[in-house]
This record gives structure tokens, sequence and C-alpha cells, in this order.
């Protein structure tokens, strides 16, 4: 290697250092405060910076470009009315599970509502029929939202951290999370719900900003952007495992308590 090139690669090696990409295979995070990530998970590598980082040369660097593209998005998607997000979510491509989706699944329900159910993502059933919790686990969640006096569609509404069905059903990645959080954001502003009904691991993570279980979640009122929060678990779970029904009933009967007189 020549004078030269030692020169180029150690002012390369230097730009790296001061972008936070060094070595080679990590790369930054997206910021935080507005990524739906589990603080226990933000420092984990998900994207491969090979490509990325083959040109540093300043403002049109392809890490600048994909940080400003990425800002531009998330800025128009969370100034977007109702019909123009649904149509949004409908062509996306931001994430690869675009490229096996046969639907994406926007949410269902009254867009007026108080209560806002949150699950992780499509399974095959609502890749099928574009609608969530649908099968077995969405027939339990009608029957426990049903305990309570609340109908799927009437007060109610339900959605996913992400739109289109994970492979395998396995949970969404950090990326794909990150990219689809802007959806449920916006939906969330649009209906202002009194309360929010977090189904499962997944969905208390990313709105809570934690890597905390489900266990240590549950029986305590957290928040999201001043909306009061409550942790139960997933009906897909419960439905695997059924003395975790009684917690749930608990879950639901805290959560009916605190729609009535939610604390400050």
């Amino acid at each position: 290697m020549t004078v030269a090139d030692n020169s180029r690669q150690g002012r390369r090696n230097a730009i790296l250092r001061e972008l936070g990409l060094s070595p080679l295979w990590r790369t930054r995070i997206p910021k935080p405060e507005s990524a739906g990530i589990p603080p226990g998970e933000r420092d984990k590598t998900f994207v491969d910076t090979g490509a990325a980082v083959a040109d540093l040369g300043g403002p049109g660097s392809p890490i600048s470009s994909t940080d400003d593209m990425r800002d531009d998005r998330r800025s128009r998607i969370l100034g977007m009315p109702w019909d123009e997000l649904e149509r949004s979510v409908e062509g996306c491509v931001a994430c690869s599970l675009c490229k096996s989706r046969t639907r994406t699944v926007f949410g269902v329900g009254d867009r007026n509502a108080d209560w806002l159910c949150v699950g992780e993502g499509p399974g095959a059933q609502e890749d099928a029929t574009g609608e969530p919790f649908v099968g077995q686990a969405g027939k339990l969640l009608d029957n426990m939202l049903a305990a309570i006096s609340l109908k799927r569609g009437l007060n109610v509404y339900i959605a996913n951290v992400v739109k289109c069905r994970p492979p395998e059903n396995r949970n969404p990645t950090l990326e794909e999370a990150y990219q689809c959080e802007p959806y449920l954001m916006r939906q969330i502003e649009l209906m202002k719900p009194k309360l929010i009904v977090a189904l499962g691991k997944v969905a208390a993570q990313n709105l809570l900003r934690t890597d905390a279980s489900v266990g240590s979640l549950r029986g305590k009122l957290h928040w999201y952007c001043g909306i009061p929060v409550i942790v139960t678990y997933h009906p897909a779970y419960l439905l695997r495992t059924l003395p975790a029904k009684a917690k749930a009933w608990e879950d639901l009967c805290f959560a009916h308590r605190t729609m009535e007189s939610p604390e400050p």
C-alpha cells in the first residue's frame, strides 16, 4: 500500500469514527428518541454497511442521503390524513417485508374510538384478508373485548406495530418496526384514543421503549404521548398458555377501571 493509499485510508477511518461507523460492519441505529426500539436493543447492528460506506465524500454520500430520505418520509407520513395514510401503507416498500406480503394490514375499527388495541404484526390469515386479528386469536380477542362490554368496530380500533406479515410469523426486526413506526404514530395522533392496550411483548416494547417482559409490565399504568397504556398478553399466547387467561382478565378489568378514571 502506498503512502497516498495510507493517507486516504486514514482519512476514511477518521470519518467513520466521527460518524460512529467504526468498525465497518457497524451502523448507526436510528435516533432513539424517535424510534420505537427497546433501549437494550439500540446498540445492535441491523444493516450491513458495506455498500453504504463505499463513498463518504460529503453531504451527497449514501449515508447522509439515506438519513435525509428517512427523515423526509417520516415527516410526510406524520402529516397524512386517514385515507392518504392507508394508501401509503398499501404501497409501502420501505423494508423487505413488502417482498413476501400478500396484502398490507392497515387496521380496523372505529377511527374515533376511545380504545386502541395494538398487536405485533399480521399472521397468515391476516395477510390473506387484510384485517388484523382474525382466526382463533382474533376470536379470542373479540371475546376478551365482549367481556368488558366492547365490540370490534364500536369504540375500538385494532392495529399492529408492523403492517406486513413477517415470514414464518417471526417477530419483526428492529429495522422493520422502525420503518413502520410512523404509520402507527400517525394513527394514534389522528385517533386520539383515551387508552391503549398493548397486546404482547412486541407491542409493549415498541410503544414503551423498553426491553422489559410482559410479566413485569402488567398491572402497572404506563404512558405513550400522554395516553395511558396497559400491557397484557397477546391472544395467540393465551391460546397456548391457558393459565395466563386469568391474568389477562385481570388486565382487562384494570383497563376498564383506568378508562373510568385515568390517573394524571
